[in-house]
């Protein structure tokens, strides 16, 4: 059974995605501990709010060394929601300018859109290749809650891991909804709330591990 750290740093939401992750066979934690987050054979990063808030919280419990080490061994780390943004350059919220992890190239910005928040249910595109999305019907849909997100993928050479595998949804534009970059996956939709599909591709990430 796999071991999985989930990063308490503040964020709220912990305990849907504790409860999933545990129905989907892993023997989870939620700690702030930085030795456990390290050894476990995955980390998730979850995150609800506003990302400069959220960042104040991951560098609080060094969360930024530990997934750097975790990705600097190969090890995985999934993201999820705000916990996905955070992986980016920076987000701009509200005129507020913050710096994240800088794993991938990109800013978080609102999105451009008649009906925000994005609240609901909605389907994906998903990328050729796709791992996360294995098994699942390409008509399943996803439970998305923001009004900011990746709005365009910065094709860059020399991310560890290759060319990211980079899947889209649609919102009054398209948008970054899911990335998986050898051991980094994120998305921006909540597996932990999406039923079906959302737990088979939380069985498919634990099954990466």
């Amino acid at each position: 059974m796999p071991q999985v750290v989930i990063l308490d740093y503040g964020s709220g939401n912990l305990r849907s995605a504790e409860r999933a992750l545990r129905r989907a066979g892993a023997d989870v934690e939620v700690t702030s501990d930085a030795h456990a987050a390290l050894e476990a054979d995955g980390l998730v990063v979850p995150g609800v709010g506003a990302f400069a808030a959220c960042m104040e919280g991951v560098l609080a419990v060094g969360g930024d060394k530990i997934v750097g080490t975790r990705l600097a061994g190969g090890r995985p780390v999934l993201g999820i929601c705000v916990g996905m943004q955070v992986l980016f350059e920076r987000g701009v919220e509200h005129g507020v300018e913050a710096k994240g992890l800088g794993e991938w190239p990109g800013t978080v910005e609102r999105l451009h859109a008649d009906v925000l928040p994005h609240m609901g249910w909605n389907t994906v595109k998903v990328a050729p290749g796709s791992r996360l999305f294995e098994g699942i019907d390409p008509d399943a849909r996803f439970y998305f809650v923001h009004s900011y997100a990746v709005r365009r993928w910065e094709l860059v050479s020399g991310l560890p891991g290759g060319q990211p595998k980079v899947t889209l949804a649609h919102h009054g534009e398209d948008f970054v909804a899911a990335v998986e970059n050898g051991p980094l996956c994120a998305t921006q939709f909540h597996p932990e709330k999406s039923g079906d599909a959302g737990a088979r591709l939380l069985a498919n990430w634990l099954g990466t591990l």
